[in-house]
């Protein structure tokens, strides 16, 4: 059964940084790309940042470039986005998910397995 867990959100005021941690399991991490997704309620989801643990290809949203850092441990099974100069505007439930790398990118449609979310609060 494939599982990821998400973990690291919070409240933190504007300026400020979060890292976000997610943790995979029940599939063959170098098979997948994991991408950061987030969405508040009444929106679409929006793909945050995606990296491909075959090749190492990454994809940045247009909200994260600049500001946001994806990163990958593959001995942990554990992909990591560094948020800094949080936003207010970044409020939001940040989900992981995973897909076959072939169809890596930042559209979650593609996307077959998802984390239960984490709550990233910004205050202003």
């Amino acid at each position: 059964e494939v599982q990821l867990v998400e973990s690291g959100g919070g409240l933190v005021q504007a300026g400020g940084s979060l890292r976000l941690s997610c943790a995979a399991s029940g599939l063959t991490f170098d098979d997948y790309a994991i991408g950061w997704f987030r969405q508040a309620p009444g929106k679409e989801r929006e793909g945050v940042s995606c990296t491909s643990n075959n090749d190492g290809s990454i994809w940045y949203g247009e909200s994260a470039k600049g500001r946001f850092t994806i990163s990958s441990d593959n001995a942990k099974n554990t992909v990591y986005l560094q948020m800094n100069s949080l936003k207010p505007e970044d409020t939001d439930v940040y989900y992981c998910a995973a897909v076959h790398w072939v169809v890596a990118g930042l559209d979650p449609n593609d996307y077959n397995y998802w984390g239960q979310g984490t709550q990233v609060t910004v205050s202003s």
